[in-house]
């Protein structure tokens, strides 16, 4: 196991093997079978990232030692930035990781990739682009709204289209805020560390709306 600080903790198979209290073999089959996500080092060996780890340790219920949990890297919240136009993904995603330095931060540039994202990452926030090349973003919040496994995140849609329509759909989807572009990146923020200081509660509930004039 790599210890170095500052450095990601990862694990081989056999170390997996000992935490989880199974065969060597056992863990390599979770592998194999996808079951347990891992990667290869230049000689051929696996090794998973204590992330990976203690996601698939909770999914199957498994106690997962102090020692382990400690290891992970300490983020407070995970926020998705969904937005085709690279150059404002980019600026928005640094400029958040610059104000939240506790935030992990994830790109997303069309809807079949925040689709999966959404579903690996289950992200607190999705910050959302209405308009996206391969998915509509009405279509995708029904979707995250509607599958459990995506579990229940704040949803901040971006957009530049002036519909009052649009926005009574969007407040009926459960929207917790609507930015218009050109996008303030402070009123961003600060409705972004609204939903995450304090740290909000079992049963999450959304910021108000905000129709940009």
């Amino acid at each position: 196991m790599s210890k170095d600080l500052g450095k990601t903790v990862v694990y081989s198979a056999l170390e997996v093997a000992n935490v989880c209290g199974v065969a060597n073999q056992t863990a390599i089959n979770w592998i194999r079978n996808g079951y347990l996500k891992a990667f290869n080092t230049p000689g051929g060996q696996y090794r998973v990232y204590v992330d990976d780890l203690v996601a698939f340790m909770t999914e199957r219920k498994m106690r997962i030692p102090r020692a382990l949990v400690s290891n992970m890297k300490k983020k407070s919240c995970r926020i998705l930035v969904v937005e085709d136009e690279i150059g404002l993904n980019h600026v928005i995603k640094t400029y958040l990781e610059k104000k939240i330095p506790e935030a992990e931060l994830f790109q997303a540039f069309d809807g079949f990739e925040a689709g999966s994202l959404i579903s690996s990452k289950k992200p607190d926030l999705i910050i959302l682009d209405i308009n996206l090349p391969g998915c509509n973003g009405i279509d995708l919040c029904k979707k995250i709204k509607n599958i459990e496994d995506f579990g229940e995140p704040y949803i901040f849609i971006v957009t530049a289209v002036q519909d009052k329509d649009l926005l009574d759909q969007l407040k009926s989807l459960n929207i917790s805020c609507v930015f218009r572009k050109p996008l303030s990146l402070v009123d961003l923020l600060d409705s972004v560390q609204a939903c995450f200081t304090p740290p909000p509660p079992k049963g999450r509930r959304p910021v108000a709306l905000i129709p940009k004039e």
